[in-house]
């Protein structure tokens, strides 16, 4: 966790051996999205566009707002609970991407903002960890699915 001006900043980030071009296709595409984080998506990343991403193992979903679009640079979107998630994908050597994801504008008390960052930050990590597995060895982990078997419905 960082903490900037706007408040605490939950930040999770990943080398993954791909190309930028595979890694940032891979966040704007549900085809492949749905491979490593949520199960059923309204449709691709664009800009202006609202989209929906549900968890229906646990009965959850969330609505978002595409607010910036660089292509295989960086994702900007606002989330139903109005907090912000920023992705960076930084190009290193050849097929090798960096990607920084950021959560910030949380709201609530002093501790409900403490835990919506670290939950934030596990949840990015184990997203991270999911695309790794896929792009770099065509495995599908569930680690969303298998998180929290107890509370699936």
């Amino acid at each position: 966790m960082v903490i900037y001006n706007q408040g605490p900043v939950a930040k999770a980030e990943m080398l993954i051996r791909k190309s930028v071009e595979l890694v940032f296709e891979a966040f704007i595409n549900p085809e492949v999205t749905t491979k490593f984080w949520f199960t059923k998506s309204s449709g691709r990343l664009e800009v202006g566009k609202s989209v929906r991403w549900d968890w229906e193992m646990y009965g959850v979903w969330d609505e978002i707002l595409v607010k910036q679009l660089d292509k295989h640079k960086r994702i900007i979107v606002e989330s139903s609970d109005g907090t912000t998630i920023d992705w960076v994908f930084t190009s290193r050597a050849d097929h090798e991407t960096f990607v920084t994801i950021e959560n910030y504008g949380f709201t609530g008390s002093d501790d409900e903002i403490i835990r919506q960052c670290m939950d934030s930050v596990g949840g990015f990590t184990m997203v991270l960890c999911g695309l790794k597995a896929l792009l770099e060895h065509n495995v599908e982990l569930n680690l969303i699915s298998d998180k929290a078997p107890d509370a699936r419905i």
